[in-house]
């Protein structure tokens, strides 16, 4: 690109934070037609929303690193593989990746996460009516990372709040002392229950991640542990959770898909798919530019902060056709929920289990004429972190 066609990065100052966490999809349309780099002055960050641009970047770790020093992450988690690059984080991911390849899915944790739903659901499913966040959702994500971490006293309440304190204070970019000190007392338990938990991991080696991280040929030294621990309950979370909600609300505003997914099983991983890309849980992440560069157009310097906006890329209707809409029979093709390259979410297949072939088939098949109970009462919340925050719901007891 010549050098008089370069521009500085272009920003939108009209949106409140409110309204980005309210409904980001106008704003993320508006900074797709401006440029593949746009400030949004209410977040105080530049973002990229274009598809190609974010699978660009994911490509090129040598200038969109992980690795950033001054992270938050790094302040409140320690410091994890999810901010380092290369060797570095290629040892620690394959430290964990055997507690969550698709055949420990399948062999190890299938079957425990069928208790938990049965154990879940029969706690509300003669009710005829429930909002199916705390109900289902919460409890569900909870109780199965828990088992799948290794913990062996924590329940699902206490694993909300030390997932929800962690984000917050991964992105207390306003510095409050209030959400510091809940990410420190997050930080605090979870290492408390690491420390019980160890000794039985390192004595009876199992399929949870735990056991892989003090077993792997590369073990994890202590500190690792704690990095990576307190990454996985922060994003670990959400995502199922969130997408479970999504998925769900996806099909109940859409009673034909829904029959049509509901008479042909081998949809389910489809409309799971199309879910996550609908409503991404995990909408964005960052990256730190490490030398000044043209990005399309785009003047860039070393330091620069970028957010790769999946939430955003995932519906660039240069890729998918009405892009707003949820339509499990859409086009195949691949979305961003999960990253790309070597951080590709390592709990991708867990999830995928989860939620598209256990949770909602077994909960469509559980509760009959499960619908919305009120469609005006349904919010869906939030833009780095997105899903539904309510979904209540009924059915025929």
């Amino acid at each position: 690109m010549p050098a008089n066609d370069q521009r500085s990065v272009p920003a939108i100052s009209d949106v409140s934070f409110g309204e980005l966490l309210k409904d980001p999809y106008p704003t993320f349309e508006r900074a797709r037609k401006m440029a593949a780099i746009v400030k949004i002055e209410a977040a105080n960050i530049m973002v990229a929303t274009r598809y190609d641009d974010v699978v660009a970047m994911e490509r090129d770790s040598e200038t969109f690193s992980s690795v950033n020093p001054q992270s938050l992450v790094n302040k409140v988690m320690g410091h994890t593989m999810m901010r380092k690059d290369g060797e570095l984080h290629a040892r620690e991911r394959k430290a964990i990746e055997p507690a969550l390849r698709p055949g420990a899915v399948k062999s190890c944790w299938a079957p425990r996460l069928e208790i938990i739903f049965d154990e879940v659901v029969a706690t509300f499913e003669k009710d005829g009516e429930a909002d199916l966040l705390n109900a289902l959702a919460a409890p569900m994500a909870g109780r199965a990372l828990a088992e799948v971490l290794g913990f062996i006293d924590i329940d699902w309440q206490t694993m909300a709040l030390w997932s929800q304190s962690l984000i917050d204070g991964a992105g207390n970019y306003s510095a409050d002392p209030e959400i510091s000190q809940k990410a420190e007392d997050a930080a605090r338990g979870v290492e408390d229950a690491i420390q019980r938990a160890l000794p039985y991991h390192r004595d009876q080696p199992n399929g949870s991640v735990l056991s892989s991280m003090l077993h792997a040929e590369d073990p994890h030294s202590l500190e690792q542990i704690y990095a990576n621990i307190k990454v996985a309950v922060g994003g670990g979370l959400n995502e199922p959770r969130d997408s479970i909600l999504t998925l769900l609300l996806g099909l109940l505003e859409n009673p034909d898909q829904l029959e049509r997914v509901k008479a042909d099983p081998n949809l389910w991983p489809t409309a799971f798919e199309e879910s996550v890309r609908w409503i991404s849980p995990i909408g964005m992440y960052p990256r730190r530019v490490t030398r000044d560069v043209v990005f399309s157009g785009i003047q860039l310097h070393e330091g620069d902060q970028i957010g790769l906006c999946v939430g955003a890329a995932n519906r660039d209707g240069s890729r998918f056709e009405a892009p707003d809409h949820f339509d499990v029979f859409r086009e195949k093709k691949s979305h961003l929920a999960f990253g790309a390259g070597p951080h590709f979410c390592a709990g991708a297949w867990l999830a995928r289990h989860m939620v598209g072939r256990l949770v909602v088939p077994g909960l469509f098949e559980r509760l009959r004429n499960l619908r919305l109970a009120r469609h005006d009462e349904v919010r869906v919340h939030g833009w780095v972190f997105r899903g539904p925050t309510t979904l209540p719901v009924t059915w025929e007891v």
